[in-house]
């Protein structure tokens, strides 16, 4: 109910005190005092703490098929989006600067007698108000020189606190600390005992640079024109007309997973929960060979989605013979080529990104001498890479078949799961996390997952029409 109002924790602990729908619907006395907003916080906590958030979609669907209103699993659609963290990002001066600002502040909470004892007083002066709030140099150089000495401060403080001993040898174990730790590592180097700043080539990958010390599991992602700093959310949800359009689950992730990295276990997820569909339609992101393979012969799901266009030169050429013109013999281990020419090699190894693959070689004398040369390779002879037969196949019969009209007109009802995410952002604000951390952000999309199922029900239940794209009056009148 907070969330289908997209209320704060005080505004809907107010509402329980003040508003007799709300005391309707929850079965409570006029008289009825509430509670404190507090409460709200402590739940989310222990409900991510535990992994335990999925309990709450789970009840409501479980209540919606005893009441026969789940009955569309024969499809299903799953796309993502992003969700922007509840903190700013930050440049990497202010992040280094606000790192070790959190760590003192933090060590000022817990340790104010040692604080007092070990910190000198030009820190208190340096690192007492927020970086953001500073007028940094302006030129590049007096930026690096802040920034290592910055780091010669983080370094002096953990020497400090790991050089101590009993009663303050607990210090170490401070998250703050932890987060000063691993930020230091990532962005310094000791030179002869001289902190020294990494250059941007020698910086961690962004799916393990730390953005914020205030949200160490936020990341950095781009996505075509779309840049964030945050998390990425998984919404699954059915697409049968005869039933409401129901979220059937969520699964959210750092920004920098993938959407194929998550096809199976979503749909695995689907499976345990007694949701799973005969046709899950996915966009291009969440296909690739081995997640078809999978789908269909371990899961028994049709994964229906595009997929990825073959990028090589034959493949654009009109007369190029790109991999469907050879002959590929799995058991004799053979490739014919489209002049009928056999492969010198066939090797099993593994891609650039650990998965096995077969490698085709051809030999160069043979190519050097073929008619058909200039149509098939551009280098000394030609040379293909095939993913193992299992996935080879399934793969071939999903790029035939999107050729057919029957698929385009099932894959059109895949762009229907973007309504789920302008309702997600719109009535419950899913676009920014409340929260920090991965934790409680996959909390905030379970309970906004399970407002809008509530929202589409009593729509469902009271005939209430779904709505329809908005188009504009040129649009509408061009139509016309």
């Amino acid at each position: 109910m907070q969330f289908a109002e997209n209320l704060t924790d005080r505004q809907a602990a107010d509402a329980v005190r003040s508003r007799i729908d709300w005391k309707y619907a929850l079965s409570l006395e006029l008289t009825d005092q509430g509670f404190n907003f507090s409460v709200l916080s402590e739940f989310r906590t222990r409900l991510g703490h535990h992994q335990a958030s999925e309990r709450l979609l789970t009840a409501f669907l479980t209540g919606l098929k005893d009441k026969g209103l789940l009955q569309g699993k024969r499809q299903q659609r799953t796309d993502s989006t992003h969700i922007l963290s509840a903190v700013r990002d930050l440049n990497r001066l202010e992040n280094v600067g606000e790192t070790l600002r959190h760590a003192l502040n933090g060590l000022a909470t817990v340790a104010p007698v040692w604080v007092k004892q070990v910190i000198p007083q030009i820190w208190i002066d340096r690192y007492a108000k927020r970086f953001e709030n500073w007028r940094f140099p302006r030129t590049l150089a007096e930026q690096k020189t802040l920034a290592e000495q910055i780091g010669e401060d983080g370094v002096q403080l953990m020497t400090w606190i790991y050089n101590t001993s009993d009663p303050y040898a607990w210090l170490r174990n401070i998250p703050a600390i932890e987060t000063l730790r691993r930020l230091w590592v990532q962005q310094y180097w000791l030179d002869q005992g001289r902190v020294k700043q990494r250059s941007t080539k020698e910086m961690p990958p962004v799916s393990q640079a730390i953005r914020s010390p205030y949200d160490i599991e936020a990341r950095y992602c781009t996505k075509r024109s779309t840049e964030w700093v945050g998390y990425r959310v998984h919404v699954t949800e059915t697409c049968d007309p005869a039933c409401p359009r129901l979220i059937t689950h969520i699964k959210t992730t750092p920004s920098t997973v993938q959407d194929c990295e998550m096809t199976t276990e979503i749909q695995q997820d689907l499976v345990e929960g007694d949701l799973k569909p005969d046709q899950h339609l996915v966009d291009a992101g969440y296909v690739d060979a081995a997640n078809l393979a999978q789908s269909q012969h371990e899961l028994g799901i049709d994964l229906v989605g595009p997929t990825r266009p073959d990028t090589s030169w034959q493949a654009q050429e009109t007369d190029g013979f790109d991999l469907t013109h050879f002959d590929i013999r799995w058991h004799q281990r053979q490739v014919i080529c489209p002049a009928g020419h056999i492969n010198r090699a066939w090797i099993e190894g593994k891609s650039q990104f650990q998965t096995p693959v077969i490698r085709v070689y051809f030999p160069e004398k043979t190519c050097m001498k073929c008619a058909l040369k200039a149509r098939c390779t551009r280098g000394v002879n030609r040379s293909i890479t095939l993913q193992p037969q299992r996935e080879y196949e399934v793969l071939h019969k999903a790029c035939e078949r999107e050729k057919n009209e029957v698929f385009k007109d099932i894959y059109r009802q895949r762009t229907g799961v973007e309504s789920s995410h302008s309702q997600l952002v719109r009535v419950t604000g899913l676009r920014q996390s409340r929260y920090i951390g991965l934790a409680k952000t996959h909390v905030q999309c379970v309970v906004a997952a399970v407002a809008i199922n509530v929202i589409r029900s009593l729509n469902w239940l009271n005939d209430v029409p779904v709505g329809k794209t908005r188009k504009s009056p040129l649009k509408a009148l061009a139509a016309s």
